[in-house]
């Protein structure tokens, strides 16, 4: 439909990219089933090629988001197919029977294949030259379409490639099997004067592109993601390439969030819809966050702490006449609640149990009731629980990765005078409790000191942010953390938690990233010990044994 955007996200692939941003295949899966209930029409899963985790993740990905209709019931009810899939894929045959491999299981699989066009990239990366360029496409886009009959083909640094030798390449990708072609500025580098130009020069100049869709991808170097994808969108792409809450590679790219409500709330100036369940936006930002340890910025638009909140007295005012002076759009449509205070410690398990149903969350019986003991244990200590509470217990309750050590205990000692002592009890791999005692500069630094000595996993703390949750003395405080191995090739690793003690949370936090460290090098020890048996049993069958 010419008035119907696709929403294309690659949050599973280019957001994992940002430095962090590290996601095991059970939070992609997770990620992946919220994208499918928040209405993206494509989910670029992974890069298959590039690690056996990646392939795996990518696999059950196309097997239970994108391949049953009962995978996601909510895109049943609204009559929504299930989300494309996709891979990314060099232009290489072993790149393209990656991406298949991990793909072909969906209902609608995609092969996402690209090459650099720009001189830059051409002379200083691949050293090729334009000929070899657009012979090496029109092969490789034919590969891939021999797999599947959806190909999607990006000419990487388009924005500073050469429009006529763009005109060119595309359209030997179009002869040769491409169906969606994506303009990527790579490096964010246009203004979006440029790159609406360039789009709109494409569509003009590009012979067989009136018979596929056009898509664009923006980073934001420049600040300028959003603004160049929307320009694009004006100038008639019909594929937006976005990130939840705009993480990505450098500066991020551009934000599902920020395009998706632009085309909503100016719908008299673009005249375009989407598929998005708006409703989901708030829920599906903070399952990122969580899921990757990387914060969401107070100001940050649509999805930020203060997008909604109203502090000058002017604005207060107007907003106590008419939300119109000083709200382009309601809350309620992102998912964020209205309401503050909704639940306390005599509400019962119904209210709480509908609660969670208006705010998204589906639990089965046994999840609902450890939910249920946790939102007791908070409102014991909080006279009110506020939506945002709720969903951080929620969040810190299910959304952390698999505890190989869990905290049980903790007791801090500090003043001005005294030596910060942390004594800290763990439960570790074998379910044995593990007590140790440390002395650090600060109440955290002794906790984590102590958590370190017992855990035995080297690492350096990069990143440390705590923020309330909710106004007042009593409330619940999140922390996350980002924390980097010491590796032969280190990986950064982050961790959330929350609690109404901030030192609790902190360890919680801490754990969460730690375990992630653990459970990577258990996984890799596995894999070591599985190709150590393999060979023997090989060198047992050659010497006839």
């Amino acid at each position: 439909m010419d008035n119907y955007v696709r929403i294309f996200d690659t949050t599973l692939r280019d957001g994992e990219q940002s430095p962090g941003a590290s996601l095991d295949a059970v939070e992609k899966l997770e990620i992946a089933r919220q994208l499918a209930r928040l209405g993206v029409d494509v989910i670029e899963a992974g890069f298959p090629i590039t690690s056996p985790g990646d392939m795996d993740a990518v696999r059950r990905i196309a097997i239970e988001v994108g391949n049953a209709r009962d995978a996601c019931p909510e895109q049943s009810r609204r009559g929504k197919r299930v989300p494309i899939i996709a891979g990314l894929a060099r232009a290489n045959v072993k790149d393209i029977d990656a991406a298949w491999e991990a793909v072909r299981h969906a209902a609608h699989p995609r092969i996402h294949t690209f090459l650099a066009t720009s001189d830059i990239h051409l002379e200083h990366k691949l050293k090729m030259t334009r000929d070899q360029v657009v012979q090496r496409v029109r092969e490789m886009v034919a590969y891939a379409k021999h797999y599947c009959d959806d190909i999607e083909f990006s000419p990487e640094d388009a924005g500073r490639s050469d429009p006529e030798f763009l005109y060119r390449v595309l359209d030997v990708a179009i002869q040769s099997g491409a169906t969606t072609l994506n303009i990527p500025d790579t490096v964010g580098y246009t203004t979006p004067e440029e790159f609406g130009a360039l789009v709109a020069g494409i569509i003009k100049h590009t012979p067989g592109a009136a018979r596929v869709v056009i898509s664009v991808h923006c980073h934001n170097d420049l600040g300028l993601a959003t603004a160049n994808t929307l320009s694009a969108i004006r100038a008639g792409a019909r594929q937006a390439e976005v990130t939840v809450n705009g993480i990505g590679e450098r500066a991020g790219n551009t934000s599902l969030e920020e395009v998706v409500m632009a085309l909503q709330t100016r719908h008299a100036l673009f005249g375009l819809t989407t598929g998005i369940d708006t409703t989901q936006i708030a829920r599906t930002s903070r399952l990122v966050s969580n899921y990757t340890g990387i914060p969401v910025q107070p100001n940050k638009a649509i999805v930020g702490a203060n997008a909604f909140a109203h502090e000058a007295g002017i604005h207060q005012d107007g907003m106590l006449k008419h939300h119109l002076t000083y709200e382009i759009m309601r809350p309620e449509t992102v998912g964020v609640a209205q309401s503050h205070l909704v639940l306390g410690k005599h509400s019962g398990r119904h209210a709480f149990q509908v609660r969670l149903g208006e705010l998204g969350y589906q639990l089965n019986e046994a999840d609902l009731n450890q939910a249920f003991q946790r939102f007791k244990e908070l409102a014991d200590k909080k006279k009110v629980v506020a939506d945002a509470d709720l969903a951080a217990l929620i969040a810190d309750e299910f959304y952390q990765p698999p505890e190989i050590f869990a905290l049980e205990d903790i007791q801090v000692t500090c003043g001005r005078h005294g030596m910060p002592t942390a004594t800290v009890r763990l439960r570790g791999p074998e379910g044995q409790s593990i007590v140790h005692a440390a002395v650090g500069t600060g109440p955290v630094d002794a906790t984590y000191k102590a958590i370190d000595a017992i855990v035995q996993a080297e690492n350096t703390l990069l990143e440390f942010s705590i923020h309330a949750v909710t106004e007042g003395i009593d409330a619940l405080g999140e922390v996350s953390v980002r924390l980097q191995s010491h590796e032969a090739e280190p990986r950064t690793l982050g961790g959330h938690g929350a609690d109404t003690d901030i030192i609790v949370a902190s360890a919680k936090a801490y754990l969460a990233a730690l375990n992630k460290l653990v459970a990577g090098k258990r996984d890799a020890s596995a894999l070591y010990m599985k190709q150590v048996f393999a060979e023997e049993r090989n060198m047992d069958h050659v010497a006839g044994k």
